[in-house]
């Protein structure tokens, strides 16, 4: 005998062996292993749905966010430019209000001037007056001692007026 080759008997034994173990095989244990690889199958299918639907729904979400992001920006301009109009405005009426209340400081002032430009003349005028009273008082005392030159002197004036 020898270790290579077989002898009948054993060779028959392990034909029938095999058979008997491929027929439990194949009544018990193929249905379940083609079960569980279908399962698995089906499984790793639906894993695929999944992740294509999740994919979808990212690019979906992010189109979303992106539209989003682009409205949001367009918003921040609008209200920017909104803002610096409105800044705009207020500086201008500000500077408008300066101008008005400028022109009624100045208005004022001219007025103010004015008033105590005529003051002014009123008192020179007073005191020139004043002055021309007491100039023709000692003038005409100075002349008017003598009661003939004060006939005269009043005869002569009443001629004149």
């Amino acid at each position: 005998m020898s270790l290579l080759t077989p002898d009948f008997g054993l060779l028959f034994w392990m034909v029938v062996i095999f058979l008997a173990l491929l027929f439990v095989l194949a009544r018990w244990g193929f249905p379940v292993i083609t079960r569980m690889i279908e399962e698995r199958r089906a499984y790793i299918a639906d894993s695929m749905r999944s992740a294509d639907e999740a994919n979808r729904r990212l690019a979906e979400i992010k189109n979303e966010a992106e539209a989003l992001l682009s409205e949001t920006n367009s918003q921040r301009m609008k209200t920017i430019a909104d803002a610096t109009r409105t800044a705009d405005e207020i500086v201008l009426q500000a500077k408008e209000r300066a101008a008005t209340e400028g022109r009624k400081e100045f208005e004022k002032a001219i007025e103010q001037i004015a008033a105590e430009r005529d003051n002014a003349i009123a008192q020179i005028s007073e005191h020139v007056a004043l002055l021309s009273i007491a100039v023709a008082e000692k003038i005409l005392r100075g002349e008017l001692k003598d009661p003939d030159a004060a006939k005269d002197y009043l005869h002569k004036m009443a001629k004149e007026l």
